[in-house]
C-alpha cells in the first residue's frame, strides 16, 4: 500500500499544498461508523492519529491521498460507503470515460444527469438552464453520512470540470441542505464561492455561459489523471478557484526565487494593486494571507518528511530566527514544530518495527 511519504516522493507538488484536518477527520469518523478499522487505515497511510486531534492541524496532499486511497481499498466504494446506495469501486472511472469524448461542459452535465438515473450509487442530478443562470441540483438524504457524500460529490464536480476544460470553472454559489457547521473550516477555499446552508437541495449555481466551455482533455490524459487520483482533485492545479489561485501560483515561486512584491504580483496579472486587493477581499483572503499559507504548507511538508533541522527550515523560509518560526507555526496549527515532527517520527518508527513494512 502506498504511504504518504511515497506519494510525496513520486508526485511533483504533493508537498506544496495542505488540507485542513477537518475534512479527513470527518471522512474518517463517518467511515468508522460503517465498522471500518480506521486506526489501521491511518497506520497504513502513515498518518499519526494524534494529528487528527488538533483542530488547526493540516495534512500534506501526500498524506490525504494516502488515506483516501486506503479508504477506497477497504470500503470497495467510490464514495467510501457513505452514499444512500453502494457505488462499487471503478464506477466513477466508467462515468468519466463516458464524459471525456463530449464537446463541452453543457454536454458533460447533461450526460452526468443521465448516468445518475441509472446508477443508484450516484445522487440523482437535474440540470436547470436559464438565461439568468443555471443550476445543477442533487437529490440527497439528510443523514450525516449522506451530507458528507454530497459535499464530496460537489467538490469533485467543481474540480473535475476545471480539469476537463483546462480552465477555472467559477461557481456563483453552492447550496447545501444541512445546517452550517460550528466550524465551517475552509469551505471558501474548497469551493471558491459563497455557500448557502439549510437550502432546499444540494446545488451548484453558475453562469449559463459556462455550458459552452469546450472539453480540452483526451482519453489518454484522463487515464493518467485517474491513475494518480485523488491527487489532481486535491491539488486543483488546473483549476484553482478565483483570483486567489492565480496569486498563489505567483507567490509560490518565492520559496525558490525570492518573494515578489505586491506591486509585482499585480503587474504580472495586468491589474492594479488596488484591484487585486479588492478581488482578494471578495474571496476572503489577501496577498499576505496567501503568503502565510504557502509558508505554512512548506513547513508542514518538511516536518512530515523529517529530513531538515528546524533551524535550517526556519532560515530557508525566511524567518529571522527559529523562535519567530516556532511562534508562527503554533499560530498556524496549534502545535509547535518540534511536537508536529515528533508525532510523525514516532509513527514512522512504529511502522518500521512491524513485520512486513
Amino acid at each position: 500500500m502506498t504511504t504518504a511519504a511515497e506519494i510525496l516522493d513520486r508526485e511533483p507538488g504533493a508537498g506544496s499544498r495542505t488540507v485542513a484536518v477537518h475534512f479527513i477527520r470527518a471522512l474518517i469518523g463517518a467511515v468508522e461508523q460503517l465498522g471500518v478499522d480506521v486506526a489501521a487505515v491511518l497506520e497504513r497511510a502513515g498518518i499519526p492519529h494524534e494529528v487528527l486531534e488538533f483542530d488547526r492541524a493540516r495534512l500534506t496532499i501526500g498524506q490525504a491521498c494516502a488515506v483516501i486511497r486506503k479508504l477506497w481499498q477497504v470500503t470497495g466504494d467510490d464514495l467510501f460507503g457513505l452514499g444512500a446506495h453502494p457505488l462499487p469501486l471503478g464506477s466513477l472511472r466508467l462515468v468519466t470515460l463516458g464524459l471525456i469524448q463530449l464537446r463541452d461542459l453543457g454536454s458533460v452535465l447533461v450526460r452526468l444527469c443521465e448516468f445518475s438515473r441509472v446508477l443508484p450509487g450516484l445522487p440523482s442530478a437535474r440540470l436547470r438552464i436559464a438565461e439568468t443562470g443555471s443550476r445543477l441540483e442533487l437529490a440527497t438524504a439528510r443523514s450525516a453520512a449522506d451530507q458528507l457524500a454530497t459535499e464530496i460529490v460537489l467538490f469533485t464536480l467543481c474540480r473535475f470540470a476545471g480539469w476537463l476544460t483546462g480552465t477555472t470553472v467559477r461557481v456563483d454559489r453552492v447550496e447545501l441542505p444541512h445546517p452550517e457547521p460550528l466550524r465551517p473550516i475552509e469551505y471558501d477555499l474548497v469551493f471558491g464561492c459563497p455557500l448557502r446552508f439549510d437550502a432546499a437541495s444540494a446545488a451548484l449555481l453558475f453562469d449559463t455561459g459556462l455550458l459552452a466551455v469546450p472539453v480540452v482533455r483526451t482519453e489518454a490524459e484522463l487515464l493518467a489523471f485517474l491513475r494518480r487520483s485523488p491527487f489532481g482533485l486535491l491539488t486543483g492545479r488546473d483549476g484553482d478557484p478565483g483570483i486567489a489561485g492565480e496569486v498563489r501560483k505567483l507567490l509560490e515561486r518565492g520559496l525558490c526565487e525570492g518573494w515578489p512584491t505586491s506591486e509585482e504580483v499585480a503587474a504580472r496579472l495586468s491589474f492594479s494593486l488596488q484591484h487585486v486587493r479588492r478581488l482578494l477581499r471578495e474571496e476572503g483572503t489577501s496577498i499576505s494571507q496567501l503568503k502565510e499559507n504557502i509558508l505554512r504548507d512548506a513547513a508542514i511538508a518538511s516536518l512530515v518528511r523529517g529530513d531538515e533541522p528546524i533551524s535550517a527550515l526556519s532560515q530557508r523560509l525566511g524567518f529571522s530566527e527559529p523562535s519567530a518560526f516556532r511562534r508562527a507555526f503554533r499560530r498556524w496549527t496549534g502545535s509547535s514544530p518540534g511536537s508536529y515532527r515528533r508525532v510523525h517520527e514516532l509513527s514512522l518508527a512504529g511502522r518500521a518495527d512491524r513485520p512486513g513494512w
